[in-house]
């Protein structure tokens, strides 16, 4: 199998020359995700993991597939809320997992980006 990219149509895809997701398999790595519908880093995380849920259903997995995630966060104080959503989506997944704290993200209402890695089932 060759190797394919799933475009979102995300704001910064063209302007940073990167793609939703690369499905190399027996792999599917997802780019990183975020939000600012909301300021609530627990709901930027769940809707960051949407994000990249729909890439993973577009190449064919779901989260129940996922082997790994990063989670990125412009203020440490907010590991608690971002790791609830994350045990809510992953607690009988429970994927390898890091959460990073970072000085800051692209766009300042940005709290939280997330990454995935997932296991292609063939």
């Amino acid at each position: 199998m060759s190797v394919r990219r799933i475009f979102s149509g995300g704001p910064y895809e063209d302007v940073i020359g990167y793609c939703r997701a690369v499905i190399a398999p027996p792999f599917v790595l997802v780019s990183g995700c975020t939000s600012v519908d909301s300021d609530d880093p627990r709901e930027q995380a769940l809707a960051g993991f949407r994000v990249a849920e729909r890439a993973l259903v577009e190449a064919g997995c779901s989260l129940a597939d996922v082997v790994r995630t990063r989670m990125y966060l412009r203020d440490i104080t907010d590991a608690g809320a971002v790791g609830a959503a994350h045990a809510e989506l992953f607690e009988a997944v429970r994927p390898a997992a890091s959460m990073i704290a970072v000085t800051g993200f692209i766009d300042p209402r940005m709290r939280v980006e997330v990454e995935v890695d997932a296991y292609l089932p063939l």
